[in-house]
């Protein structure tokens, strides 16, 4: 089997878990680095503002491999759309279509219930408090635990980090909260 036909089918989670994994000792043993998303976005301020100040004034040079990283995740994303362009391997579990049946949402044609996650929608209360309001919480959430899932998920608890370990746990409980008690609520 070649490289080409090996991409072609969805790899199991443990390979992908193991590979992800690997990223934390590369990274620790090449400069003691962090890994992370959500500081990028702060790298990108910092890039596009005329004269950074304050919480963007630092060495964007010292951060560049974090800019390579994510444009590594957003070429590998693109690689994967050209490649796959049948989009029925990320199909959703069939609980989980279950699950969202039971809520009323129908439309599965996509990674996202086109119920929710539309042009229209974005114009409606409902819209409003999922897109706008949930992206808000999302971003003000990740600067307020001074990092994102990744970050603290993935290295964090690899390292043991007591501040991830508690980032992690409200992760899951936000998670789980909007899943069983909000989503029924708004839906």
């Amino acid at each position: 089997m070649t490289f080409f036909e090996l991409t072609k089918e969805t790899w199991p989670w443990y390979i992908a878990g193991t590979l992800i994994g690997l990223m934390i000792p590369l990274l620790l043993l090449t400069d003691n680095k962090h890994l992370g998303i959500s500081s990028t976005m702060r790298d990108f301020c910092a890039f596009v503002l005329p004269k950074p100040s304050g919480y963007f004034k630092y060495n964007l040079k010292e951060h560049a491999w974090r800019n390579i990283f994510v444009l590594g995740v957003l070429a590998g994303g693109a690689i994967s759309a050209l490649i796959h362009s049948d989009k029925s391997i990320y199909a959703v579990s069939d609980k989980t279509v279950a699950d969202l049946s039971e809520l009323g949402l129908t439309d599965f044609s996509g990674l996202v219930p086109k119920e929710i996650f539309n042009w229209s929608m974005l114009l409606s209360i409902k819209g409003l408090l999922f897109i706008v309001l949930g992206g808000f919480l999302v971003g003000f959430g990740t600067r307020y635990a001074n990092g994102c899932t990744s970050g603290h998920t993935i290295m964090g608890l690899s390292l043991l980090s007591p501040a991830s370990i508690i980032a992690t746990l409200g992760f899951f409980a936000g998670g789980l909260f909007t899943t069983h008690i909000l989503f029924p609520i708004i839906l």
